[in-house]
């Protein structure tokens, strides 16, 4: 990674402090992924139940992102982290000792803080510590800790638990959130006082409130898009193990997912230093395209092989419009907003991923798993026609930004 070279030794040395951090906050938390479920009908939880403890993790998340990303703002993004990583590192040991389902629901609500705090924080952070121009390459390198932990950490998990027990197991965890602890009170923060003197935006500005900052016009479309991008993953993250089964296709699920996260972490090794030379738009674009085809062949989908087309899609997809926004995001705010703004337009992935479930389940009910698959690719094909027509201050720019073919007119360093 030659974009290391032309970075000063200390925020070189807090990037890859902070990427250590990024893996194993992400392993800590993929470890569970496959054996909590397990661990909730161990102590007795319904199917149902099983899925509120899982859903619970949302609502953490959904209620403490804003707070979060207010904090993240006013006093620096390292405090943010440290929250996020020290809930990751206590909540595994209260899964060992709760032995009721309330219990459970709670501290899963409770886990969820750990990663509206760690997102949040981790994207400003790498932000404030890129150069603008080579912003997008940076972020793009940065985000490669979820896929890589979302590959170890499950085949981790599910190795001690079938070795170990549920102890081991949730003291593992435990241990590498801890580390995470560790290694992120060893980054060196920049000047948060200096990084966030700024005149170019009005001090009325800088302290707007925070859900008025949604409907500012460089904030609100990518907010709405990726709402739209959090119902096609969270339905596809939720109902593709029971489509598969509905099929009778012979093919394990976790292939689906593995081909999905190698074409994701491919993806982000070569869109984020093209982002920079060509614009963010084209690779949203781009990215919303494959969403929608993943989805569309998925809903034509009868044997293996078209379900790991529509991986490798539904992966390239993933690897791109979430970093892109972030970067595209990093573009249109100023220090001291990143932490709200990002907070924001992540906020709306987030949601879209926890409605998805209720939602989407209900359409399945009435139409099958079949026709919810082409309703979720109707929607990445409305989060396209959204981004291609609306993400600028009018038609022509949005579709030259949206076609690599204009500059972003939000863009506070272009």
């Amino acid at each position: 990674m030659n974009i290391f070279s032309d970075i000063e030794p200390q925020p070189k040395r807090s990037l890859v402090t902070l990427f250590t951090a990024g893996l194993l906050f992400w392993s800590s938390l993929a470890s569970l992924l496959p054996t909590l479920p397990l661990y909730v009908q161990s102590v007795g939880g319904t199917k149902q139940q099983i899925g509120f403890v899982m859903g619970a993790f949302a609502i953490g998340l959904l209620l403490s992102r804003p707070q979060l990303g207010k904090i993240a703002d006013r006093t620096g993004r390292k405090q943010v982290l440290l929250l996020g990583v020290s809930v990751a590192a206590i909540a595994p040991i209260g899964y060992l000792f709760a032995q009721s389902v309330p219990l459970l629901l709670f501290l899963r609500a409770f886990h969820g803080i750990s990663i509206a705090a760690f997102t949040t924080a981790y994207s400003a952070l790498v932000t404030d510590l890129s150069p603008p121009s080579k912003r997008g390459e940076l972020i793009g390198y940065m985000s490669l800790v979820a896929p890589i932990g979302l590959a170890f950490g499950p085949a981790m998990g599910g190795f001690m638990q079938a070795g170990f027990g549920y102890p081991a197991l949730f003291a593992m965890s435990a241990a590498l959130a801890a580390m995470a602890v560790f290694f992120t009170s060893k980054i060196a923060e920049p000047n948060f006082a200096e990084l966030t003197k700024s005149d170019s935006l009005s001090e009325a500005k800088n302290n707007q409130k925070y859900w008025q900052m949604l409907w500012n016009p460089r904030v609100r479309i990518p907010a709405l898009v990726l709402l739209l991008v959090g119902l096609v993953f969270g339905t596809l993250s939720t109902f593709m193990p029971l489509f598969l089964q509905e099929t009778k296709v012979n093919l394990n699920p976790g292939l689906f997912y593995s081909t999905a996260a190698v074409a994701s972490f491919s993806l982000r090794l070569l869109t984020g230093r093209a982002s920079d030379k060509y614009g963010r738009g084209l690779f949203i674009s781009g990215g919303l395209i494959c969403y929608a085809l993943s989805m569309l062949l998925l809903y034509f989908a009868n044997s293996s092989g078209a379900f790991l087309i529509a991986a490798l899609f539904e992966g390239t997809g993933g690897g791109t419009v979430l970093p892109m926004m972030v970067t595209l995001m990093s573009d249109r705010c100023e220090p001291q907003e990143r932490g709200r703004l990002f907070s924001l337009c992540i906020g709306g992935f987030d949601l879209g991923i926890a409605i998805a479930g209720p939602t989407l389940g209900f359409v399945a009910e009435l139409v099958g798993y079949r026709n919810m698959f082409g309703l979720a690719a109707g929607l990445a094909g409305l989060a396209l026609l959204i981004f291609v027509t609306r993400s600028s201050k009018d038609l022509s720019y949005s579709m030259k930004f949206a076609i690599g073919r204009g500059k972003d007119v939000y863009a506070l360093n272009k």
